[in-house]
């Protein structure tokens, strides 16, 4: 990229949020949320006075009011106080004042959630008042979902002494061996110093030699570490077992699918749909060993018909060598950040002009920061603001294509909160599940109007690459699925050891991706997913399949219906914080309880198999 190029890549704007930490304005936005705080914390001491003397003059359903008036005041404030705490360290991660004031804010934070666990049980004791608070207010009936919630949670809490115990023994339980799985992977490297991530890196590499010494080398160092990445495991589920009794869930997925907002019955229907889909994946995982293997580009010398599990991102061949690289291509170009801006603009457009016109505010009024620099985090971010309802959007810009793609699903993730707009700050939290809803659909957008548009070379890399990305979201997700429910079912059962969790996973493996593998595959999986070791949430897999299909199953609707659906679409956002998705999407006119909905968000992926293969 040249230097003009590099120059206007833009770096964000955040006076209409605040000048700095120092300033008088974030200042006094700390000073007001601990107000906010103190007063909710005020409120409900005054309830818990009234409850324990029965006083007969405590009006439930004004206090209720008036108490969720301030908690809406305080969850706006404190989010986002936390996302410029974040955004101003993620630029600057060496700057001890951003490190400091974001230790501030997360305390803040902690005092917060004291409050959750007070308003819950004030909410129990009271809840024979919810429907005269309903009928006196009845602006709040949107509430009512969020209040059901809590009361449901609330069946599944100890005691809060319990509680209190297990959070403090957590820290030295569960969690401290979910950090012991991952100090010891950011700390693997092989002989030559090169780290364990860096390793896992080469998976992409155009070397075949290098992919597949990166697989022996992975798989040699999590063999070396298995005794001790095998306890961490093995203790963390069970203590995830144990708590899951004494908060009465039948199993770990119960606990899960609650907090996803999802019913069994929903998650049947897709899963269902995902291994209809497997032979169709498995030939597709054949048919790249097969071009890989005519053009000498793989080092498996498996007589078998699979993909060796060290090929799975290898790139493809070209057809035409003297292609690669030329201006003609949009996938090898060099993209200026201008070029990037005016694409993503055009293809956000192509869906509604409410869509394309969000991406020309979020470009012009500095709402990302997309410059490469020391200091600055990896990766790609959104984060959104109830002040002035706004957003900021972290990449680091190269001038890939790639860029673009990730360029489009954060700016996805910052329409989806422009939607919500008016609404109280209580429901701009949704689900896992729906998460990653338009973020993905912004993607199938840019992918696929370039699939039906580029030449035939980037047509079939363009239909390889999201093939790619498909696949690990939905088969290696159903991998994953299958391994963790079989570990929870053995673990209740005793003790686990890192022979068992190999077994486990090469039966996880086999079952999911079948003979689509040859014999190289990896039974160290299980060590090197970091989801595994969450103590937070049980099964951090399946919600990643339901935004894949979820995605492009609104996207086939939308293909179905038109410009129509646009409208649809918005309305679909804008309630995501406000339901379970079963009602979410039945108020939208479609049924995801049932696999007809699944089988059309797959049929995209089946086509793409077809045109690949030929």
């Amino acid at each position: 990229m040249n230097t003009n190029d590099l120059n206007n890549i833009p770096l964000w704007n955040l006076d209409s949020l605040f000048a700095s930490i120092d300033s008088a304005e974030y200042k006094a936005a700390v000073n007001e949320t601990e107000t906010l705080r103190k007063t909710c914390e005020e409120f409900l001491e005054t309830a818990d006075r009234f409850t324990r003397e029965a006083n007969s003059n405590f009006d439930f359903a004004q206090w209720l009011k008036t108490y969720l008036e301030t908690e809406d005041k305080l969850i706006a404030s404190t989010q986002t106080l936390s996302a410029y705490a974040y955004i101003v360290y993620s630029t600057d991660t060496t700057n001890t004042e951003y490190i400091n004031n974001l230790s501030k804010i997360d305390e803040l934070k902690n005092n917060i959630h004291q409050l959750e666990i007070k308003f819950s049980a004030i909410l129990v004791s009271h809840q024979i008042y919810l429907e005269e608070f309903y009928n006196r207010f009845p602006e709040y009936a949107e509430y009512k979902f969020l209040l059901e919630e809590i009361l449901e949670e609330s069946k599944h809490l100890m005691s809060p002494a319990e509680e209190k115990l297990a959070g403090e023994l957590s820290r030295t339980g569960g969690n401290a061996w979910g950090l012991l799985q991952e100090q010891i992977i950011s700390n693997l490297h092989d002989e030559n110093g090169k780290t364990f991530n860096e390793i896992r890196n080469d998976a992409f590499s155009n070397d075949p030699a290098v992919r597949k010494e990166a697989w022996t080398k992975e798989i040699n160092l999590l063999s070396q570490n298995r005794i001790a990445i095998a306890a961490a495991l093995n203790n963390l589920k069970g203590e995830t077992v144990s708590l899951n009794k004494r908060r009465r869930w039948n199993t770990a997925l119960d606990r899960s699918l609650f907090t996803s907002r999802l019913s069994r019955k929903t998650l049947e229907a897709m899963i269902s749909v995902i291994e209809d889909s497997l032979p169709e994946w498995r030939k597709y995982w054949q048919k790249k060993a097969q071009l890989l293997k005519e053009a000498g580009t793989t080092a498996s010398t498996s007589s078998q018909k699979g993909i060796a599990f060290y090929d799975l991102f290898a790139p493809l061949p070209s057809k035409n060598s003297s292609s690669t690289g030329t201006e003609n291509s949009l996938l090898t170009k060099e993209w200026s950040f201008s070029d990037a801006k005016e694409y993503i603009i055009k293809e956000y457009n192509s869906f509604s002009k409410k869509m394309g016109d969000f991406a020309k505010q979020a470009f012009e009024s500095g709402w990302i920061d997309a410059k490469v620099r020391p200091g600055k985090v990896g990766g790609a971010y959104d984060e959104d603001f109830p002040k002035g309802h706004q957003s900021r959007i972290l990449t680091n810009f190269t001038g890939t294509f790639s860029d673009i793609i990730t360029l489009a699903h954060e700016l996805g993730h910052a329409f989806h909160f422009s939607c919500m707009k008016n609404k109280p700050a209580a429901f701009f939290s949704y689900p896992m599940t729906l998460a990653e809803t338009a973020s993905t659909f912004a993607e199938t957008i840019v992918k696929q109007d370039m699939i039906a548009t580029c030449s035939d070379e980037d047509k079939l890399k363009m239909i390889e690459t999201d093939l790619q990305d498909a696949s690990q979201v939905l088969v290696d997700i159903l991998c994953r699925f299958y391994f963790e429910q079989s570990v929870f079912e053995k673990r209740s059962e005793g003790e686990l050891n890192a022979d068992d969790f190999c077994q486990l996973m090469k039966d996880a493996q086999e079952r999911s991706y079948g003979d689509g593998l040859n014999e190289e595959r990896h039974e160290y999986m299980w060590a090197v997913k970091s989801h595994y070791y969450s103590t937070d949430f049980d099964f951090y897999n399946y919600p990643y399949a339901f935004g894949q299909l979820f995605a492009s199953g609104l996207y086939a609707l939308y293909k179905k219906e038109g410009a129509s659906f646009a409208e649809k679409y918005c309305t679909i956002l804008s309630n995501t914080g406000s339901m379970s998705c079963e009602n979410l999407c039945l108020q939208a006119g479609f049924d995801i309880t049932k696999k007809d909905f699944w089988q059309n968000a797959i049929n995209m992926y089946m086509e793409e198999i077809k045109e690949f293969c030929k």
